[in-house]
């Protein structure tokens, strides 16, 4: 079971008003009805009158409503259902990708090969909530985003956040925060509207601490042009979404990552946000992740100089999973151009009045168009690329946030040219394995060996075997020991 269930450890994580427990479990006042984050800067109450849960829609299901200070549904989410590879955590990574609003409860089903009656069981066992509760509570979030930070009308926002009808939207929001939509505009100051159509300025909160370095690093340092860029402190990118595109950009702060998105369709705001989250790996727990890794003295010392790496990921695993082909035995520089080129050829474009991106990274659909003979790369890694683009178009191939991790690697190490680094890396970036580990990977072999560490990759995994579950946050730790760009934020 989660920590919930743990009181006695949750009473004293909110005596001690932890933040790093916010996310992992809600603390319901059973004397104001009220429910809060565990860092809540309100006097705890006292122990006999809290009562814990796993979820804020389990909190809201109970008859709780959320606290007006700590805001306990904007906290980051929980760890869990990044780390774990089981169907409750997988249910949960579509439904916040916004599988329940677009396709329902027996589309969530569908995709993961369940009865819709197992994953309600599920979830409700685990959560405190069945999947149309959970979504309930997702739509809640959206709209209070929506009305906060937008001039929109408010038949426009429950539209765009998901909700059937008006009515809905207004019972739902004052039930759950107890406030009318129009309540809650007004507690907001007039200037934090935006005045851009369609461009939303949010912060994307994170358990501290945080190294943005080789994170946004390694993004600008990879960016493709005309798809991504680096431009005023912030990694800006376009995005292909569910009703339409989108273009972000994500700028460190010291307490959170500033993001400004413009969208087409504002229906895509709750997936856009859940992808950017996701490929700065903002629900991770870095306190477990380095207490675990600094158990190895000789990890130790790289986690105390610069704490808190998150592993870059992707908003986009099949784009993801074309590029890691493309950089096959290439320079970053050559891979850049490669991936260039296609988006020239083959992306659509959008329109970019803040910036210089021109196009949508192209589709699987596209690139399985395309003449094999047009790519400049030699004859086999063509094979690869063809391969690879054509079971992901056609659908035998799913690198969604559904995927089995183990399956999906067994998938992938049958096809022509997929060894087990391209594989890994794309556990590690796409798929989100945290324990996703690259032992025959030229830049770590060398940073073992300066360390001290067994560089050969046999002995190297043996020993990482210390570091599990995280060895894909070894990887960044491992990595950031070299000069290269991508272990620095552009200037």
């Amino acid at each position: 079971m989660g920590m919930y269930t743990d009181t006695e450890r949750c009473v004293r994580a909110v005596q001690s008003k932890d933040a790093r427990f916010d996310g992992w479990f809600f603390t319901a006042v059973l004397t104001t009805r009220i429910y809060c984050r565990p860092s809540c800067p309100v006097v705890p109450p006292k122990p006999e009158n809290m009562t814990f849960y796993p979820s804020a829609a389990a909190c809201q299901q109970a008859g709780f409503r959320a606290c007006k200070r700590c805001r306990p549904d904007t906290s980051p989410g929980s760890p869990e259902w990044n780390q774990r590879a089981d169907l409750v955590a997988r249910a949960m990574r579509l439904m916040a990708d916004g599988v329940v609003d677009r396709e329902g409860v027996p589309g969530l089903a569908a995709r993961l090969g369940y009865s819709t009656r197992q994953i309600e069981r599920q979830l409700l066992a685990e959560l405190g909530a069945g999947p149309l509760a959970l979504a309930r509570a997702q739509r809640a979030q959206t709209a209070r985003i929506l009305i906060e930070t937008t001039p929109l009308p408010m038949a426009d926002i429950a539209f765009a956040a998901g909700f059937s009808a008006i009515r809905t939207f207004n019972d739902t929001v004052r039930e759950v925060f107890a406030l009318s939509p129009s309540e809650l505009r007004g507690r907001v100051p007039r200037k934090n509207h935006q005045a851009t159509p369609g461009a939303l300025a949010l912060r994307l909160p994170f358990r501290a601490p945080l190294n943005p370095d080789n994170l946004f690093g390694h993004l600008a340092a990879t960016a493709v042009p005309g798809v991504e860029e680096w431009r005023d402190g912030a990694y800006r990118r376009t995005l292909r979404l569910p009703y339409g595109h989108g273009i972000v950009a994500l700028t460190p702060q010291p307490d959170h990552i500033a993001c400004r998105l413009t969208l087409s369709d504002l229906r895509d705001l709750t997936v856009a946000i859940s992808r950017c989250r996701r490929m700065l790996d903002l629900d991770a727990d870095p306190v477990a992740v380095d207490d675990q890794l600094r158990t190895d003295p000789l990890l130790a010392p790289l986690i105390d100089k610069a704490p808190g790496r998150r592993v870059p990921r992707t908003v986009d695993e099949a784009e993801f999973a074309v590029r890691a082909v493309l950089g096959q035995q290439v320079s970053t520089a050559a891979a850049r151009t490669h991936a260039a080129r296609l988006v020239t050829a083959h992306g659509e474009q959008v329109d970019d009045p803040e910036g210089g991106l021109t196009h949508l990274f192209p589709s699987p659909e596209a690139l399985a168009a395309l003449d094999p003979a047009s790519l400049a790369m030699p004859r086999t890694r063509r094979t690869t690329f063809t391969t690879l683009v054509n079971q992901l178009a056609d659908g035998s191939l799913q690198l969604g946030v559904e995927s089995d991790w183990s399956e999906t690697r067994a998938r992938l190490l049958d096809l022509p040219g997929f060894g087990p680094w391209t594989v890994d890396v794309i556990a590690m970036r796409a798929l989100g394995d945290p324990d996703a580990f690259l032992p025959s990977d030229l830049g770590i072999r060398k940073a073992a060996q300066e360390l001290g560490l067994p560089s050969t990759p046999a002995a190297l995994t043996a020993r990482a075997a210390a570091w599990r579950p995280w060895r894909a946050y070894a990887v960044q730790y491992l990595w950031a020991t070299d000069s290269h760009p991508i272990n620095f934020l552009p200037v």
